[in-house]
């Protein structure tokens, strides 16, 4: 599983470019699935049958990662950008970026700047290493992104990278897939999404095409267990966390009863999830046409947002392990 994290967060993909993570994506679950289509959105929809197709299930993951956009490129050839999703312009300081997935970047800031809080997006810039705007030029164009330049490193049980978010639960997906032993009980759909980081636009788009009964977002969550972190009872190694409520959601009870019920059931570690900041696929998928049964099932992660972001692997399989038992089981009082 480890390889198969390495391939996905070290693919180039932010927002709006998931192009080349959707076709891995694609390569491994084609033969395993009954249909797979790609929206004009952009998202990968899969379905897998099961033994009942009288309700519908929906699992998402989003394939994008945060990033940035060229805004201009100056005479001397550095260049300017903004952010697409909520990438701080103090993580960017000092950092490596790659637009278009091969040309690399570093990032500085403009001059002296004695409030290090007051520093902005637009006075920062990348130096690719252009002496001109037209060498520059040549290899980024306005309008192109940039996400960040980082390999995976591998902690033992601790897994370090760029673009854990969410790359993580595109895994936790397929993995799910591929450790189904029986069909699942309903026919369910495996969405990799697109643009979530700008949005939840991908997910939008794909609830209302699947129109499920029941949806559980898969994503990361923040943890409260690093020195003089907010306080939060999520950590890492101590099991995925069922999500009660974010910015974007509150758990439809039944959700969040099921998947607990499941996880104890078979001995799965848990935790309980309070997000007082951000939000998942989930908020979309609850809100499509007349309202959607949603939940979120989030695996813990350390640095958010960051070029590394850390998991655990324990969570992680733990996680594919609750999603897995929850297709097989016999949830017909949830639709009662």
């Amino acid at each position: 599983m480890k390889e198969l994290i390495r391939e996905l967060v070290e693919t180039y993909g932010p927002s709006g470019h998931e192009d080349i993570v959707r076709e891995v994506i694609k390569g491994k679950i084609e033969d395993k699935v009954d249909k797979i289509r790609t929206d004009s959105l952009g998202n990968l929809i899969a379905l897998k049958k099961g033994k009942d197709s009288s309700k519908k299930v929906m699992l998402a993951a989003h394939m994008d990662e945060i990033g940035l956009i060229a805004t201009h490129i100056d005479d001397n050839g550095f260049v300017r950008f903004s952010n697409v999703g909520g990438i701080s312009p103090h993580m960017l300081l000092g950092t490596r970026v790659l637009f278009n997935g091969e040309t690399v970047g570093v990032i500085d800031k403009e001059g002296k700047l004695d409030d290090i809080s007051k520093l902005k997006h637009e006075k920062l810039y990348a130096d690719i290493g252009a002496t001109s705007k037209e060498e520059a030029e040549a290899k980024v164009k306005v309008g192109d992104t940039a996400s960040y330049y980082r390999q995976m490193d591998d902690l033992g049980d601790r897994i370090v990278s760029k673009a854990i978010d969410d790359r993580i639960g595109c895994v936790v997906l397929l993995e799910t897939l591929n450790r189904l032993k029986n069909k699942p009980t309903y026919d369910t759909y495996f969405v990799f999404t697109v643009q979530e980081e700008v949005g939840l636009r991908g997910a939008q788009t794909s609830s209302f095409g699947v129109n499920p009964d029941l949806g559980i977002a898969v994503d990361v969550t923040l943890t409260g267990d690093m020195p003089e972190a907010q306080r939060m009872e999520v950590g890492l190694g101590k099991g995925p966390a069922i999500k009660i409520k974010d910015n974007s959601v509150l758990v439809h009870p039944q959700v969040k009863n099921l998947m607990i019920d499941i996880a104890e059931e078979n001995n799965i570690p848990y935790q309980l999830e309070v997000l007082v900041a951000g939000g998942t696929d989930a908020g979309a998928i609850h809100l499509t046409r007349e309202g959607i049964r949603s939940g979120a099932l989030s695996i813990p992660c350390r640095y958010v947002h960051s070029p590394s972001e850390m998991v655990d692997i324990n969570d992680i399989d733990n996680g594919i392990e609750l999603l897995t038992n929850l297709l097989e089981s016999n949830y017909t009082g949830l639709f009662e």
